[in-house]
């Protein structure tokens, strides 16, 4: 087991569920991200750069997709509690995955633009 899977194994069942589709999604939308724990939680990189983070709380799980994977999609995010590159998806409501799924890719897209020149991704 790796860090990633030990910090997944460490959260009950449900929780536990919930954390590994969102690292599926990481995982296939992005499968040249490099995995980590970084400030205690999962961690993605792609290109040298921040992906996204997320880690289990006892109410809900955040996601940390830096300042501009949050921006980009503000108007669906508005319905959850948010900190400037961060937002917390209650556990007692669905998880969106397809919103963390489209996040993945607009971040991915974003750290690949980063390397070129054409666009600057800002650290989270």
């Amino acid at each position: 087991m790796n860090a990633i899977d030990i910090y997944i194994a460490s959260f009950p069942d449900d929780v536990r569920e919930i954390l590994k589709r969102i690292r599926h999604l990481v995982l296939k939308y992005a499968p040249e991200a490099e995995e980590s724990i970084t400030y205690g939680m999962p961690a993605y990189k792609t290109n040298g750069k921040p992906l996204v983070y997320f880690a289990a709380f006892k109410n809900h799980i955040g996601l940390y997709a830096t300042p501009s994977g949050h921006s980009a999609f503000e108007e669906e995010l508005s319905v959850y509690k948010r900190g400037k590159g961060s937002v917390q998806f209650p556990l007692n409501k669905p998880i969106p995955y397809d919103l963390i799924r489209r996040i993945i890719e607009f971040r991915v897209i974003e750290n690949q633009n980063s390397g070129k020149g054409r666009m600057s991704s800002p650290e989270g």
